[in-house]
C-alpha cells in the first residue's frame, strides 16, 4: 500500500513536551541508599554513618531533587545552636552539601534547593531563629563559588588544611546573614 504525502503531512503527530518537572522529596530510612550513592558521584569526600544518620533528623533541610522524576540532587543540613548549652533561641544553618549532577546543572534544580532551604530557615514560626547559613566550598571550585554569590553569600574565611584526602585541601567558609 502506497501512503500519499499529503497524508503523511496532515497526520496528527504528537509535539514533544519540552517542560521539565523539577520536584522536592522526602529523605527517609527507606531511601537513605539513594542519598549514598548520589553523595558518592557528587563529592569527592566519604561521609560517615553520622552524617547519614542526622540528614534524617532536620526534617525540611534535607531534600532530594527530582528532575522528571529521576533523582538528580540533594542538599543537607544541621542546625547548629550559637551558644551550645544555653537556651539561645538563635542558630546557625550549615549546609554539608548540595549537589546536583553534572548533566542537570544549570536547570535550576540547585536553586530549588536552595530556595527551599533559605524560605525554610527564614520562616518567622521557625524555632530556633536562623540568623546565618554558612558552608564550606574548596577553593578550586570556581562553580559552586558563584551560584553561592548569586544568593548573597560571601567568603568570609579560608581554613587551611579543610580537606584531608583531596586537592586542594583548603576550602572557603561561604556565609549569609538572614
Amino acid at each position: 500500500m502506497v501512503t500519499s504525502t499529503e497524508t503523511i503531512k496532515n497526520s496528527k503527530v504528537p509535539k514533544r513536551n519540552t517542560a521539565h518537572r523539577i520536584a522536592l522529596g522526602e529523605i527517609t530510612p527507606n531511601n537513605l541508599g539513594q542519598l549514598k550513592k548520589l553523595n558518592t558521584v557528587l563529592f569527592p569526600v566519604n561521609y560517615s554513618e553520622k552524617f547519614y544518620k542526622d540528614v534524617l533528623e532536620v526534617g525540611e533541610f534535607a531534600k532530594f531533587a527530582y528532575f522528571n522524576d529521576c533523582c538528580v540532587g540533594a542538599v543537607c543540613c544541621r542546625k547548629e545552636q550559637i551558644n551550645q548549652g544555653t537556651t539561645s533561641d538563635q542558630a546557625k544553618l550549615y549546609i554539608m552539601t548540595l549537589g546536583v549532577l553534572a548533566p542537570y546543572r544549570n536547570l535550576g534544580i540547585g536553586t530549588k534547593l536552595l530556595t527551599h532551604i533559605l524560605q525554610h530557615a527564614t520562616l518567622p514560626a521557625q524555632h530556633p531563629k536562623f540568623v546565618e547559613i554558612y558552608l564550606h566550598v574548596q577553593t578550586s571550585n570556581e562553580e559552586a563559588l558563584a551560584f553561592y554569590k548569586k544568593y548573597d553569600f560571601e567568603i568570609v574565611a579560608t581554613v587551611e588544611g579543610y580537606y584531608k584526602k583531596i586537592s586542594p585541601p583548603d576550602a572557603y567558609v561561604l556565609s549569609r546573614k538572614l
